[in-house]
């Protein structure tokens, strides 16, 4: 099983986008812990949202998506449905999303 992560600062609300083989919780202890250089200036961070897929390449393919122009609102409508019904601090899985 793979994983889209979404991380957002408690710093500064800057978020990170990634993608892992690892649970995304372990995956989030990392990057508080200081062991990745793109994420350790924001530090502490919290999980967000969350997605799960059969394949790398299929995991890989969303996490460059959201890093696009439209992947960025795509991603931004589905936090404000979250948060529009008051699901705040929950993470959300989808399987193999369209």
């Amino acid at each position: 099983m793979f994983y889209v992560y979404v991380l957002k600062s408690l710093k500064n609300g800057k978020r990170y986008i990634g993608y892992t083989s690892k649970l995304p919780l372990n995956r989030l202890k990392e990057h508080n812990s200081g062991s990745n250089k793109y994420t350790k200036g924001n530090l502490p961070y919290a999980l967000i949202y969350e997605e799960s897929f059969d394949t790398e390449a299929d995991a890989e393919r969303r996490e460059k998506f959201f890093k696009t122009g439209n992947g960025r609102s795509v991603l931004n409508r589905i936090l404000s449905n979250i948060s529009a019904h008051s699901f705040r601090h929950k993470t959300w899985r989808i399987a193999n999303p369209p």
